[in-house]
């Protein structure tokens, strides 16, 4: 008699065999490419800002579209605004919601302005208003003006969102460091804001224990994001903070006491190659455990960041558009 297991992971999406030869040639090209370019940590992160824009890293040139739009969200500091750029519907559909984005580059790279397809996908596709947030990088600007920058303008979007854009802001979510991002965020809004309530929330490979993961620690392959980055992007972003003060929950959401709390539906996504992994999968669980409804998509033989990369290049990176667009709308409706 086989018993029934309470606790269910396809295990076939993590299994060698799951991963085409294209995923595979595209991964050797990736760890090749990092192997010739400089680290961010080796010139500096200006420096590597300037390579990221002109393509010389193993994250893709960002395409800057026309279409995207810059404006800007008041900050809480008297004189300083929040950089922020719209997406909207190409035509005239009706725009149904706002989505808030929070970008990734471990809080220390990347811009409002670096994914401009990806959330162009996301407006085209569910007729959303999709606001990307220009936060504060690291090292010149460390925890937690970062998170803060994010905190106001989410704020500004449940307070004035209607007024300004004509529908409300009912969508939250990130890459990677935007992950982490977006669930801070979820944290200080469900305090600042408690008869809010967010629809839904898109957490791509994000890093939710600062702290580290076993598999955050271990992951030997040299594959866009290697342990020996990550460190250096805590080092940055986290100055002079020990590991067990990284893991408190107003630094690492992994941490944080979900109990009683009112919590979106949400959607974790991840490639099984990406040394974040586990803390999609512990998170996922742990919103499972909380009793509110959590969606998991993993991408066999993805890396880290892969769908940042063209749709028309990489089947994944289209197959995770294509699933965040139908999480958001199925929460519309």
């Amino acid at each position: 008699m086989v018993l029934e297991n309470d606790l269910r992971i396809n295990g076939s999406r993590l299994q060698p065999d799951a991963v085409t030869e294209l995923q595979r040639q595209f991964n050797e090209n990736l760890i090749a490419i990092g192997r010739k370019g400089p680290k961010w940590f080796e010139v500096g992160a200006e420096k590597y800002r300037v390579l990221r824009r002109e393509g010389k890293t193993p994250l893709p040139k960002p395409t800057v579209l026309d279409s995207g739009k810059p404006f800007s969200i008041p900050s809480r500091d008297e004189g300083r605004d929040i950089p922020c750029r719209i997406m909207v519907p190409e035509g005239e559909k009706d725009i149904s919601a706002i989505y808030m984005h929070i970008h990734g580059g471990g809080w220390v790279l990347q811009s409002e302005a670096d994914q401009d397809p990806l959330l162009k996908a996301v407006a085209d596709g569910v007729n959303v208003a999709v606001v990307s947030v220009g936060y504060r990088l690291a090292p010149e600007d460390p925890f937690p003006r970062g998170p803060e920058d994010c905190f106001d303008a989410a704020e500004w979007l449940v307070d004035h969102g209607q007024a300004h854009f004509g529908v409300p802001m009912k969508f939250m979510g990130g890459e990677s460091a935007g992950g982490h991002l977006t669930l801070l965020t979820l944290f200080h809004l469900l305090d600042s804001r408690p008869k809010f309530n967010l629809s839904g929330i898109v957490l791509n490979y994000g890093a939710y224990d600062l702290s580290f993961l076993p598999q955050a620690r271990n992951f030997a392959k040299p594959l866009v994001l290697t342990p020996e980055v990550m460190v250096k992007y805590m080092d940055a972003f986290l100055p002079g903070k020990s590991p067990d003060e990284r893991k408190d929950p107003s630094i690492s959401p992994f941490y944080k006491d979900l109990s009683g709390l009112q919590l979106p539906p949400a959607l974790f996504t991840c490639g099984t190659e990406d040394c974040l992994l586990e803390d999609t999968v512990m998170m996922a669980l742990r919103w499972q455990m909380a009793g509110t409804e959590a969606t998991t998509r993993l991408f066999p033989g993805a890396p880290h960041a892969f769908n940042l990369y063209s749709a028309d290049e990489l089947p994944a990176s289209k197959e995770c558009r294509e699933v965040i667009n139908e999480f958001l709308v199925g929460r519309l409706a």
